[in-house]
């Protein structure tokens, strides 16, 4: 299963899920994390450049390209969690603190 969580520079969730400047995409198998690559994706610049719907197509984009299942964040709009719903990949709000604990807490759930 692929996880995608939004990171700053330290390791910790970042508390902006459609305004992260970066995110960590997590191969988990058998609860535990096989994999954990973090890529800049500039949402937090790219947010205001275009209409809403824009943005959420950039993120659905994004997630679709990385085969992503499931996201885990702080919180997000409820634009963004209709998108996400649609999309059937799971949603686990709520996140902090050191971003592969967060990863590892979501699947177990």
């Amino acid at each position: 299963m692929i996880v995608c969580i939004p990171v700053d520079g330290g390791g910790t969730v970042d508390p902006r899920w459609g305004r992260a400047a970066r995110v960590a995409l997590a191969s988990v198998e058998d609860g535990a994390i096989v994999g954990w690559e973090e890529l800049d994706v500039g949402w937090d610049a790219l947010h205001d450049a275009g209409s809403e719907a824009g943005h959420h197509a950039r993120v659905a984009r994004f997630l679709r390209d990385h085969h992503v299942d499931v996201v885990v964040a702080d919180h997000m709009g409820g634009g963004m969690r209709r998108m996400l719903d649609t999309m059937r990949v799971s949603v686990h709000l709520g996140a902090g603190g050191h971003a592969r604990d967060a990863v590892l807490e979501a699947v177990r759930s």
